[in-house]
């Protein structure tokens, strides 16, 4: 029997809160009330292999600097402004900004979203609704770009990769890849 999802729809687009690179430049007042920001936990990966009596880490890249990336998007490029709207939105105040509140509450939790947007959006396709496959996938692009900012990725690093994959068989290329 399958679980039924309970679909929460949204007011605002979470891309509009986002600062311009102008806006983010300005410092942020600190707010006397404001509480300091928990450390992200660590996942825990279950039923990961283990080399032989040595227990197995799930590797995390080094936390973005304070600094908005310097990475230029090509004009015209509407997920490269969004990187860009993104990143330097992180570096706001959490009670102002989604997209500061979602870095301030850790990985775990843009890892989360990205999954919650990835699972909205299979759930509109597999309804047929095409407004609802639109709306959440700019919701799954915009998660996307937060948890590529927070791992320290730029699209060019993923458009590379694609450019890579180009004219190879899917299936090619999916058996060279490391069994895991």
């Amino acid at each position: 029997m399958a679980k039924s999802i309970k679909i929460t729809p949204k007011t605002t687009p979470p891309e509009a809160d986002a600062a311009t690179p102008e806006q983010s430049a300005k410092p942020a007042k600190a707010d006397k009330k404001a509480k300091p920001a928990k450390p992200a936990k660590a996942a825990k990966v279950k039923d990961a292999p283990k080399a032989k009596g040595k227990a197995t880490k799930a590797k995390q890249p080094a936390a973005p600097t304070a600094q908005p990336t310097s990475w230029v998007p090509n004009p015209g490029d509407p997920l490269g402004k969004l990187y860009i709207r993104v990143d330097a939105a992180r570096l706001g105040d959490p009670e102002k900004s989604y997209t500061a509140k979602l870095y301030a509450r850790g990985r775990a939790k843009i890892a989360q979203k990205l999954g919650e947007e990835a699972v909205e959006t299979t759930i509109e396709l597999i309804k047929g609704d095409r407004k609802g496959v639109i709306y959440e996938s700019a919701d799954l692009l915009y998660h996307l770009m937060v948890a590529w900012v927070d791992a320290g990725i730029v699209p060019d690093d993923v458009w590379l990769e694609l450019q890579r994959r180009q004219g190879i068989s899917g299936l090619i290329e999916k058996a060279s890849r490391k069994p895991d």
